[in-house]
């Protein structure tokens, strides 16, 4: 089994095209990485067991990209120690401003 060094969460596979251009990033730079679909949400229960399992695993970083009230980064975060760096995505209500302050 391949170390991960880093987890990409979506709250939904329709941020994958934001979200790739990290993932074209951690290419570039040779960091091993994988791609996930959770939600703060609709799965909670998945959400939290494959959070609590990263650092086991020995992944260093966790990003989570969630729009509207993106409560992803916060859930995993409330679930694990290592790092986890918030994306907020655009909304078409507010153009992302609610996704930026629910993830700040």
């Amino acid at each position: 089994m391949k170390n991960i060094d880093v987890v990409i969460v979506m709250g939904s596979d329709s941020d994958w095209p934001i979200v790739s251009e990290a993932a074209k990033i951690l290419k570039e730079f040779h960091v091993a990485f994988e791609v996930k679909v959770l939600s703060a949400h609709r799965t909670p229960e998945e959400t939290a067991r494959y959070t609590k399992g990263l650092e086991a695993r020995g992944v260093k970083v966790a990003i989570a990209a969630a729009g509207g009230a993106a409560a992803l980064a916060g859930v995993i975060a409330g679930h694990t120690a290592i790092p986890v760096i918030g994306i907020p995505m655009p909304t078409a209500d507010l153009n992302g401003m609610d996704s930026l302050l629910s993830t700040v």
